[in-house]
């Protein structure tokens, strides 16, 4: 049983299998491939060539770019950005002549994340909320909420707002003027107290 809200458009050279959710306003453009048991939120889009399941959860406000491939295991939280031709993994030690299924490693990528053109991202690792991965990265361990990585194999370089602006020493957001602090070695903003 397929479960697609009407105002999604689905293009006509597209496949969605069934059963599948596919929320409201949500687009999904040509050549696309949602296999079962997939659950897409409102208000995404996948762009050309976008292949997302079995079983892959993807939060409401996605955007997830040209040929980007989302196996079973990858669940995006809302508003996650995937550049396009970034790379997802299932499988740490794959071959061709082996059944590796029952290996397959979960990746869990946090509310607002943004993955960079092209990078790869090797699973059973968690990207935080709002961390940002360079194009051409590739992360091959945890990335924390808010830090940006870059390189290969991707190291943290500094750290980026909610808005994707990377921070300077004052740690304020140069497009939103909103404050962050560390603490215990993590970035988190300082929530507004004004009445």
């Amino acid at each position: 049983m397929m479960a697609i809200d009407p105002s999604a458009v689905i293009h006509e050279s597209a496949y969605v299998d069934e059963p599948c959710e596919i929320g409201p306003r949500t687009r999904i453009w040509h050549f696309c491939h949602v296999l079962p048991g997939t659950r897409i939120g409102a208000d995404c889009i996948l762009g050309q060539n976008v292949m997302a399941g079995p079983d892959v959860v993807i939060g409401d406000g996605c955007k997830v770019q040209n040929n980007v491939a989302l196996y079973r295991g990858v669940t995006l939280e809302r508003d996650v950005f995937c550049g396009p031709s970034c790379v997802f993994t299932n499988v740490l030690t794959p071959r061709a002549h082996v059944e590796r299924k029952s290996e397959f490693s979960p990746t869990h990528v946090g509310r607002g994340a943004t993955i960079g053109a092209n990078a790869t991202i090797v699973c059973g690792h968690t990207l935080g909320e709002y961390c940002m991965v360079a194009a051409g990265a590739v992360v091959t361990k945890d990335v924390p909420p808010y830090a940006l990585v870059a390189g290969v194999p991707a190291r943290q370089i500094g750290w980026v707002s909610r808005a994707g602006e990377r921070l300077g020493a004052d740690l304020i957001c140069p497009r939103t003027g909103e404050r962050y602090e560390l603490v215990g070695g993590r970035l988190r903003p300082i929530e507004d107290d004004t009445p």
